[in-house]
């Protein structure tokens, strides 16, 4: 099959892999129909290759239609359409039995010391093939897969596998009622998506972000919308100076500025393998822009949301400010099943409620996608989210 795969720095090619097969019975094999890039891809195009081999599969944001399933597989069957889960849960141990699926104790990676695995997601997350691909493996169909109709096209339904989940996840972190003032840092897809969350439940929304077509894209939608430059003194402004009541953090680990963090990272991700996964382990290496613009910016005795990705252990935190400031911080991998119940019936309201299918600016052919990955991380052509195609054929 024909699968995306990554082969250094900001080099990853479509290539001729072998067809996944069933490994054990509670797996099942889906044809993909759709998958798109996240912006965590980006984070492996770049400054994750240490933990990145020659050939691995990527992509965690995929759907499509079961071609076959394992043995024990009773809850699936061939032909059903259905969106996956980025993240792998065995959905009956300690965490899982919690809902807390990211932390599941099955697929838990303690030689690595990090959480439940994930598709298309490094060596520190189990390395298990990615979803962009004609095909995808996977692992306990009964648990993770989510079986959809066949009432509407693919993009209502793709963004279940991450990006509206981990924006509703964030949004019930922040904690916040109707009229009160939520802070949103980064206007890229979650974001996006955050802002519509939060605009149904009738919380004011304040955005920001360096991009100018994203600032308008959440102003459509209802946000009041700064450039990254005016975007503390515009909240403070805004909520009589003293700050969002709540503020998701929505980038990550490659936030705007700090020219010194972003050459480090550079630097760290062009060492080799064992000195640069070094780097990243014990150096604090990520550029932390827009968390220290959110601790920043909310209010005393507020909340701070975070759902970018970082991947340093030593970053410097301004730990005497939160404290002095009474804050609450609230992080981590979306437990995606979790919010399902929440979420499907919103996505399948008539009209599309939440514009999830005029969200994707791109959509192309999988042989495509590595010119889609630079210009996603570029942010050019007003790029803000990309879908690709596998049964699709270049032009």
């Amino acid at each position: 099959m024909r699968a995306l795969t990554w082969h250094g720095i900001e080099d990853v090619r479509v290539a001729e892999v072998p067809d996944p097969v069933i490994q054990l019975p509670t797996d099942a094999i889906i044809r993909v129909t759709s998958a798109a890039i996240c912006g965590s891809d980006l984070h492996l195009y770049r400054v994750l290759a240490p933990y990145l081999t020659q050939g691995d599969v990527l992509g965690h944001e995929t759907m499509g239609v079961v071609e076959e399933v394992g043995a024990e597989v009773t809850r699936l069957q061939v032909g059903d359409r259905v969106v996956i889960p980025f993240v792998i849960a065995c959905g009956a141990c300690f965490m899982c039995d919690r809902q807390r699926f990211s932390q599941c104790e099955t697929t838990q990676n303690r030689d690595q010391g990090t959480g439940a695995s994930l598709f298309g997601y490094t060596s520190m997350y189990g390395a298990v093939p990615g979803g962009q691909a004609e095909r995808l493996r996977v692992p306990f169909a009964d648990v993770g897969p989510i079986v959809v109709g066949a009432e509407h096209p693919d993009e209502r339904y793709l963004y279940l596998s991450d990006i509206l989940p981990t924006a509703h996840q964030a949004l019930e972190y922040a904690d916040l009622a109707a009229g009160e003032t939520l802070g949103v840092i980064g206007l890229g897809p979650v974001g996006q998506l955050v802002v519509r969350l939060a605009m149904r439940r009738g919380i004011r929304v304040l955005g920001t972000d360096p991009q100018p077509e994203r600032r308008a894209l959440a102003e459509e939608w209802g946000a009041t919308a700064f450039d990254v430059d005016d975007a503390v003194d515009g909240m403070r402004d805004a909520t009589g100076g003293r700050g969002p009541d709540a503020v998701v953090e929505a980038v990550g680990m490659e936030a705007h500025g700090n020219p010194v963090a972003s050459a480090a990272i550079s630097l760290a991700s062009r060492l080799p393998k064992g000195l640069a996964q070094q780097a990243i382990e014990h150096g604090g290496i990520d550029r932390l822009s827009a968390l220290m613009t959110a601790i920043d910016v909310v209010r005393r005795g507020g909340t701070v949301s975070i759902s970018g990705v970082y991947g340093g252990v030593a970053d410097p935190m301004p730990l005497r400010i939160m404290f002095d400031k009474g804050l609450q911080v609230r992080m981590g991998q979306c437990d995606v099943r979790r919010w399902i119940d929440d979420l499907l019936p919103i996505v399948e309201e008539e009209g599309d409620v939440l514009g999830l299918e005029s969200l994707a600016t791109h959509r192309l052919p999988l042989d495509d996608a590595p010119g889609a990955y630079r210009t996603f991380q570029r942010k050019e052509d007003g790029c803000i989210k990309v879908v690709l195609k596998p049964e699709l054929r270049p032009a």
